[in-house]
């Protein structure tokens, strides 16, 4: 009689299905807000702008392209606080307080969401708060925050000697341009928080005016391998004082 070989069945190991922990970041001053419980659903919306082309006779007008809209991202957040007895504005301030303007600046700071891989730089548009728990006293302990985040581009432009060289259409691409070219020219550095793509030549190009003057930004934040810049790192950008020779012939990462 042949034997019998019993095998216990072993359970596969659990696959985890958690996301990736969504936060937004002031790239300006490189704070990072966590938010309490990640948005069940995000809304992201992106058109064009056509204008009607007027002609006498003609029952349906023809169009013609203007620009491109700023591509916007909406979500729900929630925060709960009423098993520590906590004020949840003390978490939901913190974000509504991304819509005031920086001193240095005069206009709110860029912003950065992050949830994994999906990496959106923007700027804070709308934030609507809804308390719907309060404590015996009045605290409020759980809110719905609703939150409106429009894109962020960059746009290029040259400063001489206090005069824009460009074409920015939105006043606060103007201000920040403005601070980060005084605090470069005046030697203070600036703070980056790294997207997908980014390289340590193309932030020196864009900060420094000179893609070899990589090597610097490396320094100032210790790394080692310039091509590991993982999306959401706040970089150290050192200013380039007056003066400063450009060593011909470096090589870029």
């Amino acid at each position: 009689m042949q034997p019998v070989n019993f095998r216990r069945n072993v359970a596969p190991s659990p696959v985890t299905n958690e996301l990736a922990k969504a936060l937004i970041i002031n790239t300006t001053t490189g704070a990072r807000f966590p938010v309490m419980y990640n948005p069940e659903e995000l809304k992201l919306e992106q058109g064009n702008t056509f204008a009607e082309v007027g002609i006498p006779g003609l029952n349906t007008p023809p169009v013609q392209y203007v620009r491109g809209k700023a591509r916007t991202l909406t979500m729900e957040l929630f925060f709960d606080t009423y098993e520590t007895g906590e004020d949840v504005r003390a978490y939901t301030g913190q974000i509504v307080r991304l819509l005031d303007k920086l001193p240095q600046t005069q206009a709110p700071p860029i912003l950065l969401f992050s949830m994994g891989r999906f990496q959106f730089q923007c700027v804070l548009v709308d934030a609507g708060q809804r308390f719907t728990m309060f404590l015996r006293d009045g605290t409020p302990v759980r809110s719905s925050l609703s939150v409106l985040l429009q894109e962020y581009v960059r746009v290029d432009i040259q400063i001489q000697r206090g005069i824009f060289f460009g074409s920015p259409t939105i006043s606060a691409v103007v201000n920040t341009a403005v601070e980060t070219g005084r605090s470069l020219l005046s030697g203070s550095p600036t703070v980056h928080v790294t997207l997908q793509g980014d390289t340590l030549s193309g932030l020196a190009a864009a900060f420094l005016g000179d893609a070899t003057l990589w090597r610097d930004i490396a320094r100032a934040n210790n790394i080692d391998d310039p091509f590991d810049l993982p999306p959401g790192r706040p970089l150290v950008i050192p200013s380039r004082g007056p003066g400063q020779p450009v060593g011909p012939g470096r090589e870029q990462p």
